[in-house]
């Protein structure tokens, strides 16, 4: 899943934005969209790990 393009978007309207509030809400938008990229990089590997394991079959 490729959503670089909504960091992208979360980090220029963070940069845009004269509100303290509205920045922090873009930039925690950004950080967890990368989180969420990481941990669903790290389920699909578990998955895949655990299809090749014969010993759990």
């Amino acid at each position: 899943m490729d959503s670089s393009w909504l960091v992208q978007a979360a980090q220029r309207l963070a940069q845009d934005s004269s509100a303290y509030e509205e920045r922090a809400f873009f930039q925690a938008l950004s950080q967890l969209v990368l989180e969420q990229e990481k941990r669903i990089a790290q389920a699909q590997g578990e998955i895949d790990g655990r299809s090749w394991d014969e010993q759990a079959w």
